[in-house]
């Protein structure tokens, strides 16, 4: 009995330690010590499909190493595991597609367009040679993220 109470006692002062450590650093709860990898907005059209069923999911917004956004017609439960592939240019590949593995972290109505959905997925399954591809793509069609300040009031200019 004494012992589970010791337990308990010593889980709680670590945990209370994590979250100031945390807080002292900027970090929000939930988040990894590690740095985020760097997202780029990504201005190439490439369209994600389905590698089961060939059904077009969506296409890429951002995109980093370590998970990308998708534009997509279609809202995607949270924590839900997707095999897609990519059909790939020639000009960043060697081979005409790649398939890989991702799960869906969040999922939202896009901003601007409330009949789309913007969803974050993290890359769960990818081979090596296919993230060099990624990093390729980051490099070519990639942009740095800005911040934007949407007025929702302005948005649509009819």
């Amino acid at each position: 009995m004494k012992t589970t109470r010791l337990n308990s006692f010593i889980t709680d002062v670590v945990n209370t330690f994590v979250r100031e450590e945390k807080a002292s650093t900027g970090m929000r709860a939930g988040q990894a010590a590690h740095p985020r990898p760097q997202r780029k907005d990504f201005s190439y059209y490439m369209q994600i499909m389905d590698a089961e069923t060939k059904e077009i999911v969506g296409h890429l917004a951002d995109i980093s190493s370590g998970g990308f956004k998708l534009d997509s017609r279609k809202p995607v439960p949270v924590n839900k595991d997707v095999r897609f592939l990519m059909n790939l240019p020639s000009e960043i590949a060697n081979k005409p597609h790649m398939v890989f593995g991702a799960r869906s972290r969040w999922c939202q109505i896009d901003p601007l367009d409330p009949c789309s959905f913007n969803v974050g997925y993290q890359l769960t399954h990818i081979l090596p040679e296919d993230l060099e591809i990624i990093n390729r793509m980051m490099e070519k069609y990639g942009r740095d993220c800005k911040k934007k300040n949407i007025n929702l009031r302005r948005s649509y200019k009819w």
